[in-house]
């Protein structure tokens, strides 16, 4: 892969879960090489609906560094060329009483849930959002593994966030199912298109985003079918590799 000068016009975003890594798991080598390399032709960030602290247990304690941008829980928690832009406040976006409401409501809800198993850490209290968690968030890799598998089959969570958009309708609030134990819930319009009215201020011509959970009710959906972005569906980070080798290193034709 020759050297050639960036495309500053050009804005590559790719969610973490699925699409740069395996569920929760840490980035491969191969896969932080290759966004290095991806950094000398087009702009690089991520954006996570997990916090910052998450965010570097996958991709390493220096990724504000390694990419030109990290989005933190959506872009709520912001950062460009290494240096922090912004923080959002959840609590001061919803008000006390509706957020103890909704805290409420889960935990009773949850308690009536009967799973193989359940661990610790139900509701996780971020920035911008609450991730909920049935089997909750402190579970092992083979819990996680036996809960998602159990969730495909019986719509777990889907069936619970069904419930909450009943019971909070009107009250200015979403929900998107990513990853494989949780859900988030935060105000209208702080899924992961937040971080696009960052980077407006840029001028990008064009931007790519990359993501595993584009269907309606995921966390990557709104942000895919955005008409300021490019969406690219992966199921894989092998797929994200596959697909950006063809947009960006393209093999010359003899």
């Amino acid at each position: 892969m020759s050297n050639t000068s960036v495309d500053s016009t050009t804005l590559c975003l790719f969610d973490v879960d699925g699409t740069l890594t395996a569920a929760r798991q840490r980035v491969t080598p191969h896969m932080a090489a290759f966004l290095e390399e991806l950094r000398t032709r087009v702009r690089v960030g991520v954006v996570g609906g997990s916090d910052l602290s998450k965010i570097k247990e996958q991709l390493g304690d220096d990724v504000i560094q390694k990419v030109d941008y990290v989005f933190a829980e959506n872009g709520l928690e912001a950062y460009k060329n290494g240096q922090f832009l912004s923080v959002q406040s959840i609590q001061n976006q919803m008000g006390e009483e509706l957020l103890q409401d909704l805290i409420n409501f889960c935990l009773k809800y949850m308690a009536q849930i009967k799973l193989p198993k359940k661990r610790g850490t139900f509701i996780e209290f971020r920035n911008g959002m609450l991730n909920i968690s049935p089997i909750g968030r402190s579970c092992t890799l083979e819990e996680r593994k036996e809960f998602f598998e159990l969730d495909q089959r019986e719509k777990i969570r889907e069936k619970f966030v069904s419930i909450l958009k009943e019971e909070f309708k009107g009250k200015g609030l979403a929900f998107s199912i990513g990853g494989q134990i949780s859900f988030d819930v935060f105000p209208d319009g702080w899924d992961k298109r937040f971080c696009l009215g960052i980077v407006e201020k840029d001028n990008y011509k064009t931007i790519h985003f990359f993501g595993d959970k584009t269907k309606p009710g995921g966390n990557d959906y709104e942000i895919y079918c955005d008409p300021r972005t490019i969406g690219h569906e992966v199921s894989c980070p092998e797929e994200t590799l596959h697909i950006c080798l063809q947009l960006f290193f393209p093999i010359p034709a003899n």
